[in-house]
């Protein structure tokens, strides 16, 4: 079973490609992907597939929140390097004494 006859409708489209290589995004589609007259999008050749992707206006400003809500990534280093230092600090001869 091709792999295009599992999705959805409202997800897919048929569309030609003209003599110029030039694709029309279905309206619907563009609408409700907030893409105008004028946005880039970008094109994404993963082999044996493309994909079309409206290019992030300010990738900076779109990322931002994209890790809210999910483990602090400061901590969860912090605490991997407190480990790694008890682990080497163990595996230390103890110190000499002085003379």
């Amino acid at each position: 079973m091709a792999i295009a006859s599992r999705i959805p409708e409202k997800w897919s489209s048929s569309v030609r490609m003209s003599k110029k290589g030039w694709v029309v995004i279905p309206k619907g589609m563009r609408e409700r992907h907030g893409i105008r007259p004028g946005d880039e999008v970008r094109i994404i050749d993963l082999g044996s597939r493309l994909f079309i992707v409206k290019a992030a206006m300010d990738p900076i400003k779109e990322g931002r929140g994209l890790l809210k809500g999910g483990p602090s990534l400061t901590e969860e280093l912090l605490k991997e390097r407190r480990w790694e230092l008890e682990q080497e600090e163990r595996d230390l001869p103890p110190p000499r004494p002085r003379p």
